[in-house]
């Protein structure tokens, strides 16, 4: 593609790509397609970004990595024009710029895919392309479609422009949003956590795509928690620590270092001394797929689904006739893409969701009737991936918080009234505990980091004796020591005879946890696959519809 074919003009709203056809990566050439220099931001109390230089090349993958907190999202949100920098500037091949909102950034050729896809799933692909663009959409019709092929040719993969957007796999969507970056003409592209919800088969697509734009001199940075992602697709990788850049490894480096040597070097320069503790984290391991049990089963089950039927919202989907049963001790894992029953599943067994079929038994009795207080208080908890919409109250006090779910009971009520001491002095040792850093137990929760809100949760339900406990997406958007921390707390639960479900779209914690794994499929159970050899294989096969055995 040579930007100037037919079709590929400015009145579409949509410039061909500025960067070379040939696949000639301009990688190591002397002006970076963009530069942040001495980039300072303060919020109140917190220094996000300390007087941060980096840069990235045409045809170079730059893979940023640190700890929640660590200043990437900040960052990010400054390159792509969502915040201005309290000192510092931002180069854009070799020119001095100024990005004071999105727009300004996408005109200067900076493209953003974030985590979350914000395309409309009601929309067909070529719709979602056009939003935005100038007025006579019908009369440019022709020449988008023009466009999005020239652009999905670049990718190297095949798009339906009349496809109903919401009808496509993630894989598929998160393509489209890649396009969508594109479309008018970016120079640098970011993947903000691109991987978090793809299937194992979607995430070699991406990989693939990202070869496609390197090739055509794209300069992509690539923002991750997991380290092997880092090792396999950077050409170059930045670490953040508390606002600054501790350490950058060059291309030289990167590609002459094996895989285990890189990721040495990466823990050692992101934790320093601390590195030590993160040595058992699960991808930093050769033993994934053979997880040995520690711990024995309890003969009956402490949870069972019997014809479980749901209904979905918000075009997600319920789920239908569903059977499961969990012993004590044991850990299992469900596995599928995003919005195909999960949430259903963990709400209803919660007790947030009613069933409209079925039985759901706790220890053997039937519990469907009871409300959520009532589940709390027999031993069964829930762990949502909503942290911050459902999981915590922000303006409360940490202190609250941990106890948001014993409202009413003894010791922290007495005779209808509250006692703070009591309150505050489990607060204490529940931080002490959970390592949750907090200037105080009375600090507003919602002034935390995602890690450290994730550490509360699990605070609050982990605490007072469990018996069942559901995890939705348990380490979604954690950095790699605090995914350690949250593992391992699941590990000692089931080792005391917790029974115990984790939902999450990370093959590679389900395959690390689990005993074994059931599949989702539009609300349904496509397969249960124990957990070993060629299990991984089995799994991803499943979440994309493949019958079960």
């Amino acid at each position: 593609m040579d930007g100037s074919g037919p079709g590929i003009t400015s009145d579409v709203g949509s410039p061909a790509l500025p960067f070379a056809p040939t696949g000639s990566a301009t990688a190591g050439g002397s002006i970076p397609a963009v530069e942040l220099i001495g980039i300072t931001k303060v919020f109140p109390g917190v220094i996000a970004n300390d007087h941060i230089n980096l840069a990235v090349m045409p045809g170079e993958v730059l893979c940023l990595l640190g700890e929640n907190g660590a200043g990437k999202s900040t960052l990010m949100s400054i390159l792509s024009g969502l915040y201005r920098p309290d000192e510092g500037h931002i180069r854009v091949a070799g020119k001095d710029v100024v990005i004071d909102s999105p727009r300004r950034g996408r005109d200067l050729g900076v493209g953003m895919v974030y985590q979350h896809l914000s395309l409309i799933p009601t929309l067909t692909v070529l719709e979602n392309l056009m939003l935005g663009t100038n007025p006579g959409l019908v009369l440019k019709e022709k020449l988008a479609r023009v466009h999005l092929e020239e652009l999905a040719k670049t990718l190297g993969v095949a798009v339906d422009a009349d496809a109903q957007t919401g009808s496509l796999s993630l894989g598929q969507q998160q393509h489209i949003e890649i396009i969508k970056a594109l479309w008018k003409g970016s120079k640098v592209l970011i993947l903000d956590e691109p991987t978090s919800m793809l299937t194992p088969q979607g995430i070699a697509e991406l990989q693939s795509v990202l070869v496609q734009l390197k090739a055509s001199g794209l300069a992509i940075i690539f923002i991750t928690h997991k380290l092997h992602e880092a090792v396999a697709i950077g050409d170059r990788i930045a670490i953040l620590r508390q606002g600054k850049v501790v350490g950058e490894i060059g291309p030289d480096v990167v590609h002459s270092l094996s895989p285990s040597q890189l990721q040495q070097r990466i823990v050692a320069t992101m934790f320093g001394d601390e590195a030590a503790s993160v040595a058992d984290v699960a991808e930093l391991r050769s033993d994934l797929g053979r997880k040995q049990a520690t711990h024995t089963f309890s003969e009956a089950p402490l949870l069972e689904l019997m014809d479980v039927s749901a209904p979905g919202v918000r075009g997600q989907y319920g789920i239908s006739n569903l059977s499961l049963a969990v012993r004590g001790g044991e850990i299992l894992g469900i596995a599928g893409v995003d919005g195909n029953g999960q949430r259903a599943l963990a709400e209803v067994i919660a007790g947030q969701r009613k069933a409209s079929a079925g039985e759901i038994r706790l220890a053997g009795s039937v519990i469907n009737h009871l409300a959520v207080s009532a589940r709390q208080r027999l031993g069964l908890r829930y762990v949502t991936d909503d942290r911050l919409g459902e999981g915590v109250v922000r303006p409360f006090a940490v202190s609250m918080n941990l106890v948001l779910k014993r409202i009413g009971d003894a010791p922290f009520w007495r005779r209808g009234a509250i006692d703070r001491t009591a309150i505050n002095a489990t607060a204490r040792e529940l931080i002490m505990q959970f390592d949750i850093r907090t200037p105080t137990e009375g600090t507003r929760i919602g002034k935390l980091s995602g890690g450290n809100i994730q550490k509360a949760l699990l605070a609050r339900e982990l605490s007072f004796e469990p018996k069942v406990v559901v995890f939705n997406k348990p380490t979604h958007g954690l950095d790699v020591r605090t995914i350690a921390m949250v593992r391992e707390r699941i590990r000692e639960m089931a080792a005391r005879g917790v029974a115990t479900i984790v939902i999450s779209t990370d093959l590679d914690e389900l395959i690390d946890l689990s005993d074994r794994v059931a599949v989702l499929f539009e609300g349904q159970i496509a397969g249960v696959v124990e957990n070993g050899p060629g299990a991984e294989t089995r799994i991803g096969e499943l979440i994309v519809g493949a019958q079960a055995a």
